[in-house]
């Protein structure tokens, strides 16, 4: 059970999107940085590649992104998953070839005050759908399938899977025409009781800040892969 449930609501506050926060040139030099760094995960099943924003390949970069998150969120420290010698990273990049499903961002570590996440698109094409429903322990995706549910043996980083969330949030059948238009990938029954509370259409240039209590996933708009850059803070 997460301690610092009631710090972390007081530091609530709904999702919002900054446009034209990076030029055409910085979101260059993100992709060489993806490029350059080595891959941490080729997940076959999910057709995603997850590659640790590691410290030291681009300082510029690092100092660029830290200065501008700090200016739309204030104080923070990183929630990364760690590097081999233990130093905090500064997010995952993620190449997607498929939609990656319902979840929740919670973290690893308990005891942590979890913050806000943000996302940097390096592609133009795809969608994050931000639910209004929050959950409060740690990282999770949430299914019906009795497949994921049986898998318990999880390495580090690995989100747990728990069908916990069709008893929290209500009976309310899930919308039909956002489901037809933005989550076929989903078993509408796993949506149900969820209610959205933001579409980010993904554009270049611009980032996405919200909650880590939010549940959110991709949406099943996506032309060949997409690119973005995930990072979660603490307080």
């Amino acid at each position: 059970m997460r301690k610092e449930i009631e710090k972390i609501k007081e530091t609530e506050s709904p999702p919002k999107i900054i446009k034209n926060l990076y030029s055409a040139e910085e979101i260059k030099e993100f992709l060489k940085l993806y490029n350059d760094l080595p891959t941490t995960v080729h997940n076959k099943k999910q057709n995603v590649i997850k590659k640790r924003w590691l410290e030291g390949y681009n300082k510029k970069l690092e100092k660029l992104f830290c200065d501008r998150l700090k200016k739309e969120i204030g104080d923070f420290k990183m929630d990364n998953l760690l590097d081999e010698s233990g130093k905090d990273c500064f997010g995952l990049i993620q190449e997607s070839y498929a939609p990656i499903g319902l979840h929740v961002d919670g973290g690893f570590e308990l005891k942590n005050q979890i913050y806000k996440q943000s996302l940097i698109p390096l592609t133009p094409i795809g969608s994050t759908i931000i639910f209004k429903n929050r959950f409060y322990e740690g990282s999770t995706n949430f299914t019906k399938d009795p497949e994921e549910l049986k898998k318990k043996d999880l390495k580090y980083g690995q989100n747990k899977r728990s069908s916990q969330h069709l008893d929290m949030y209500g009976d309310k059948p899930f919308d039909k025409e956002i489901h037809e238009k933005y989550l076929k990938h989903e078993n509408i029954d796993n949506l149900k009781g969820l209610e959205v509370e933001l579409i980010y259409e993904w554009e270049i240039g611009s980032m996405l800040i919200f909650d880590r209590t939010h549940l959110h996933c991709s949406s099943s708009v996506i032309e060949g892969k997409k690119i973005g850059i995930a990072t979660f803070t603490k307080k």
